[in-house]
């Protein structure tokens, strides 16, 4: 038998979870089913892609015209860049052959330019740049010569104006890096920069300053022994990549027999005079040179003595060197012109002021370094002016006095002097400097010997 249960309120109410966790999960229930059943009903119907027409579409295309395109480039005129290294026994003729020049024009122009015939005095190996045309007519061609002198870079240019060429010179634009080497003395110093442990030598003129350098603490034809190890970092100067020419050791440090000696460059960024000094900011450089010329002989010294002309017996307040008419004469310290001109019985004579109440005395000069006038700076070792034999004089040779207060004094009796000591703001930028290079000088300790970023 079948029994039918009649559903009420009051049986509805039955239904209702008691409890209020359990009215809450009732809820969250329904609330579920709710969301699926709407989803169900809002479910977008896939579409029967068999049902979908399906159009072909063809269109012609139009091809682009070769003929103008050819037309068009031939018009233009085409340029073409060659670049090729100086041999042994090049000509211009053999130069142009290798860069693709064929033009009697040009290397005519070359031969006769005073400006364009320093080409043919480059050096083996320096690189040559020409731009010419399809048919080898030159454009223009470019290269960069190195004053061996001055160390100054410039860059020749040579370029075709119509139906004529012009050629300029002007200083290179070079870029400068800073390169750090490390080396251990195996045999000799020498072989010890032409080494490439690290993946380049050293230039030469590296080597000559750091003798010059270390010379006053080290003797490089006793001192050096196996072992000894020194470091550097100093300045190159490039141009395309390529080396153009070494500047300056920026700082050093030898370790000789187990003793480190450092040196720092430093530039007074008002003065622009700068020298050598150890990492406590102590000059290394000696105040005064032992003489102004490099090669010559002391014919009358600081004495008593009878005067070649007067033929009386009389002080000789200075120091007389023999040498050869037209030597160059230097100044022996950095200072300013204070005189430069004639001084009867000196003759022409310049007199140049130090630091302190220093200065020095030139005298019976043949003549003046160009540019000499008074108030210029000068450093130590700069040509000043020419031996000669003007004023009262028996013959070629320097009449040098080494002033104090005005007063001509033994020079050698000065020969312990130091440079001028750097003022406080000059010795606070200078630590700053010297910090920086002696980070450096650890970079290149033995521990860690390799060539840094530059």
């Amino acid at each position: 038998m079948n029994i039918t249960h009649k559903i009420t309120p009051k049986s509805l109410l039955q239904l209702v979870p008691v409890t209020r966790k359990a009215r809450i999960l009732g809820a969250g229930a329904v609330f579920l089913s709710v969301c699926a059943f709407s989803a169900i009903g809002v479910s977008p119907i896939a579409t029967d892609t068999s049902e979908v027409e399906v159009k072909s579409i063809q269109q012609n295309l139009e091809m682009p015209n070769l003929a103008d395109q050819i037309a068009a480039l031939q018009q233009n005129e085409q340029l073409f860049v060659h670049e090729e290294r100086i041999r042994p026994g090049d000509s211009i003729g053999s130069l142009f052959n290798r860069l693709g020049v064929d033009d009697a024009q040009a290397q005519k122009f070359v031969r006769t330019d005073k400006t364009a015939r320093r080409l043919l005095s480059l050096k083996t190996g320096k690189r040559v740049q020409a731009e010419t045309d399809e048919n080898g007519l030159l454009l223009s061609m470019r290269a960069t010569i190195a004053d061996a002198k001055g160390g100054d870079a410039r860059q020749v240019t040579v370029e075709r104006k119509g139906e004529a060429f012009v050629a300029i010179e002007a200083p290179a634009k070079l870029e400068r890096r800073v390169e750090m080497r490390s080396r251990e003395i195996q045999s000799s110093l020498y072989s010890a920069t032409d080494s490439n442990v690290d993946g380049g030598s050293m230039p030469d003129s590296v080597v000559g300053q750091i003798v010059e350098m270390f010379s006053t603490n080290i003797d490089f034809r006793s001192d050096i022994k196996r072992g000894d190890r020194f470091s550097v970092v100093y300045e190159t100067f490039w141009l395309d990549g390529e080396l153009v020419k070494t500047g300056r050791i920026l700082a050093g440090e030898f370790v000789n027999r187990g003793v480190s000696y450092q040196s720092v460059w430093y530039e007074d960024p008002l003065t622009k005079q700068g020298g050598y000094y150890s990492l406590d900011g102590k000059a290394l450089k000696k105040a005064f040179l032992k003489s102004p010329l490099e090669f010559s002989r002391i014919s009358s010294g600081f004495s008593m003595r009878v005067h070649p002309l007067s033929g009386k017996w009389k002080a000789h307040k200075g120091v007389d060197y023999a040498a050869s008419q037209g030597t160059p004469i230097r100044a022996v310290a950095d200072g300013t012109v204070d005189f430069a001109g004639n001084s009867g019985g000196y003759g022409n004579q310049v007199v140049v002021k130090h630091w302190s109440n220093y200065s020095t005395a030139y005298a019976h000069m043949s003549r003046f370094a160009p540019g000499l006038r008074k108030g210029a700076r000068i450093s130590q070792g700069q040509v000043i002016g020419y031996v000669g034999s003007t004023g009262w004089s028996t013959g070629p040779h320097l009449h040098y006095e080494f002033r104090v207060a005005g007063t001509a004094k033994d020079p050698n009796k000065f020969k312990s002097l130091a440079q001028q000591p750097l003022s406080p703001t000059e010795l606070k930028r200078f630590r700053m400097a010297a910090a920086d290079m002696n980070h450096r000088f650890s970079l290149l300790a033995p521990s860690g010997n390799a060539m840094a970023a530059r």
